[in-house]
């Protein structure tokens, strides 16, 4: 009978921690009932059986860390002879040496899998292929560990990622060449002069924020360009808009649904903004898919327009409010934060004029909004008060140019404030 695996969640999932299980051993199990809620690096998200069974072992304990494709659990018949024997605990280590700069770097980019003890490295039979999970090789070759050297201490002595990060711990980092610069060892973390605080852990979503985000501004050169944009028709468009839709009792439109559909059509009429960088090419996407940046208590979390430029606003406006929603009661799914292709940031409503954001890798730009401000101008010889809204765009100068960006902003200005652009 099968193994059931930490299954691969969202787009840029890595390991899953098993929060919380739904079934326990002995339970009978229907394909599509839920096993477990699983937290990944976006949600915290259902896990479904994909076929019929007797729940004989749970694996991975609620708070373990399980890289893709690890086992968590064994369906069987109820008879309990598909069960594999638990894994004997690994012999303690002997004590590592000091880490030097390149291998906390190294141990930095992955989390350690909670619960599982360290693993001596000894030497692999001859023609003895190992079982390892793919993380595993990933981390291994990062690391310059020889996976074959490395005893395992998942089920049937699978090499896990752990156990590679501990044999890693203990193998000497090779000397760079003369040409490559010293690595620098992170700063410290500086600790408040009283002492007086309380330790917050991250959660799974701020830790791979934080990770993702800087290595987006690593590696991404970000330019900026800002636009004031006179939203006083737009806002006009809005009221008409709502008193419609309140006569047929439909939900209102926001401010941020209008610019979703803005974006959308300025992305169709000039796709050169939504694309990705990809080493000697670019993607051009052929969808529009647009992000929505959602704070949530356990961190900043980005639901997904699909095919936004083919949406109606009130439909935006509809599903908007839905993931909306489901971002903050943690209960979106995989496919609700997958296939972005450009991220709106709206912190308007906490009166924030004008910000930058981070772009959202793989994507090429993101547009932050701020709030609409009442502003004097000039029309003809009048002083006329004006509601202007500036929304600066982030984008990543290897796939899009100055004067593309430049262009996306002239042409989405154009839109807003000639909003009927928009709709038809």
């Amino acid at each position: 009978m099968p193994e059931v695996t930490m299954p691969r969640l969202s787009d840029t999932m890595e390991e899953g921690i098993v929060s919380a299980w739904l079934k326990q051993v002995g339970d009978q199990v229907k394909a599509g009932e839920i096993l477990a809620e699983i937290e990944t690096d976006k949600a915290l998200m259902e896990l479904e059986a994909y076929e019929d069974g007797v729940l004989e072992q749970i694996i991975a304990a609620p708070g373990t860390t399980v890289a893709i494709g690890e086992p968590i659990a064994i369906l069987g018949d109820g008879s309990g002879a598909s069960a594999p024997a638990p894994a004997a605990a690994p012999a303690p280590p002997a004590p590592a040496p000091a880490p030097t700069a390149t291998t906390v770097s190294a141990q930095a980019n992955s989390a350690p899998t909670a619960g599982s003890g360290s693993a001596p490295a000894v030497p692999a039979e001859s023609g003895e292929r190992k079982k390892s999970s793919p993380l595993a090789r990933k981390v291994a070759k990062e690391l310059g560990v020889d996976i074959a050297a490395v005893t395992g201490t998942g089920p049937g002595g699978r090499v896990t990622k752990q156990d590679v990060e501990n044999a890693g711990s203990t193998v000497a980092p090779a000397a760079p060449a003369a040409a490559a610069p010293a690595p620098v060892a992170p700063a410290p973390a500086i600790a408040p002069a009283t002492g007086d605080y309380e330790e917050i852990p991250l959660t799974t979503i701020q830790r791979v924020s934080a990770q993702r985000l800087t290595e987006s501004k690593q590696q991404a050169p970000h330019i900026y360009l800002t636009s004031a944009i006179d939203v006083t028709e737009l806002l006009a468009f809005r009221a008409q808009i709502n008193q419609t839709l309140e006569e047929t009792g439909s939900g209102k439109v926001s401010v941020n649904d209008l610019l979703v559909k803005a974006v959308a059509t300025a992305l169709r009429l000039d796709p050169a903004v939504n694309v990705s960088f990809a080493g000697d090419k670019l993607l051009r996407h052929n969808a529009i898919n647009i992000g929505i940046a959602v704070a949530t208590e356990a961190g900043l979390l980005v639901p997904v327009i699909h095919d936004a430029d083919r949406k109606s606003v009130s439909a935006i406006a509809a599903e908007g409010r839905d993931k909306a929603a489901r971002a903050r009661d943690r209960k979106l799914r995989g496919e609700d934060m997958s296939g972005g292709t450009f991220t709106i940031s709206n912190l308007g409503m906490f009166g924030i004029e004008q910000f930058t954001a981070v772009i959202n890798p793989p994507e090429s730009a993101i547009l932050a909004v701020g709030a609409a401000q009442d502003e004097l101008k000039l029309d003809g010889e009048k002083v006329v008060a004006r509601k202007i809204l500036r929304v600066t765009l982030s984008a990543d100068h290897r796939s899009i140019d100055g004067a593309v960006a430049a262009r996306f902003l002239q042409q989405l200005k154009e839109l807003i404030e000639h909003p009927l652009r928009i709709v038809t």
